[in-house]
């Protein structure tokens, strides 16, 4: 556990306190796995939860978090900050949860919690890793596709990842801090904990970089198009499909509703080969490509990319699209 969890789960016991005049007492000890025992207190009856503690909670962490609410029992999330589509999922799966402003869900046999009516608290972060700005994650995602290029020399990669040495050196100096790169010897590198890694890394891309890539929004000429977009002669050496079409076409699993490309190509010419209008309230997303050196024939972007479109969404069948990509395209290489 770090110093900001700690704060995050005592915030959240006093603000329930406040709210509800439960009384909540936090212990550190409890299943190696979690964060610990929170003993809640109603009037003279007092309950247990095995807890796990996050910040601003994302979509990367709902499959783990599913799993510790059907291992654990009784579970109980404590997040500083869970959005109001987490929170139906959260319900959906019957996960109580504790928000740090004392928000609160709890549903068993013989009782029932349920407080949303106050605003998030602010709490504030420590200094910002550069591994995960916006810069440190076009440079990681190199790393994850090519784990030998952290062995190349600083210049090396600063002239592969389109970056400065000095980013570079920020950026290997903070995977270090944050335990997910290692020194083996004096000239030698290594990824570690790299599950962890790429959920942060997931995360960081929705969050820091994807935004920053929007080329606009649009729609299909003719609404048909929506029916074979399967059929879309797309120049795949620039023009890929990612989110939801691309998890369809790597699982199967998946009927697209919202459609995401990743492009070289400009506006003009998305216009003209492929019959794209822009349209604010479009449901085409299209965004630049941001990788290099990738001329394959494949319809889709690289899988951890597409997992990171899915995970990002909070709809349960994108969730379980992006967790079938990880299993078959991401678990296999780690």
């Amino acid at each position: 556990m770090n110093n900001q969890e700690i704060l995050i789960i005592h915030k959240a016991v006093d603000s329930l306190q406040a709210t509800t005049q439960i009384k909540g007492n936090w212990e550190e000890n409890g299943v190696p796995a979690l964060d610990g025992i929170l003993s809640l207190t109603f009037a003279d009856e007092v309950l247990n939860y095995n807890i796990e503690i996050k910040g601003e909670l994302r979509n990367q962490a709902l499959p783990k978090i599913y799993q510790y609410n059907e291992e654990f029992k009784p579970f109980m999330l404590v997040a500083s900050r869970i959005s109001p589509a987490i929170k139906k999922l959260l319900q959906a799966h019957n996960v109580a949860y504790l928000e740090a402003n004392g928000n609160f869900y709890l549903k068993e046999a013989n009782k029932m919690f349920w407080i949303d009516t106050h605003e998030p608290l602010k709490i504030e972060n420590h200094i910002r890793n550069r591994a995960f700005t916006k810069t440190g994650v076009k440079v990681l995602f190199e790393f994850l596709q090519n784990p030998s290029l952290i062995n190349q020399s600083y210049r090396q990669i600063a002239e592969q990842t389109g970056t400065s040495i000095g980013n570079v050196a920020n950026i290997i100096q903070g995977l270090k801090q944050e335990h997910y790169m290692l020194s083996m010897n004096k000239n030698t590198l290594k990824l570690t904990n790299i599950e962890s890694l790429i959920k942060k890394w997931a995360d960081e891309f929705s969050k820091n970089l994807k935004k920053t890539l929007l080329v606009g929004t649009f729609r299909f000429l003719k609404e048909a198009d929506l029916l074979v977009w399967k059929d879309l002669k797309l120049d795949t050496t620039k023009t890929v499909w990612g989110g939801e079409p691309a998890g369809d076409l790597l699982t199967n699993y998946l009927h697209p509703a919202e459609f995401t490309l990743y492009t070289e190509e400009n506006r003009n010419d998305l216009i003209k080969n492929y019959k794209l209008i822009p349209d604010e309230k479009g449901n085409v997303k299209v965004y630049q490509k941001f990788w290099k050196g990738d001329n394959s024939t494949q319809k889709t972007a690289l899988p951890l990319v597409v997992y990171a479109d899915l995970m990002a969404i909070s709809d349960r069948r994108c969730i379980e699209t992006a967790q079938k990509i990880y299993d078959e395209y991401l678990q296999p290489k780690l």
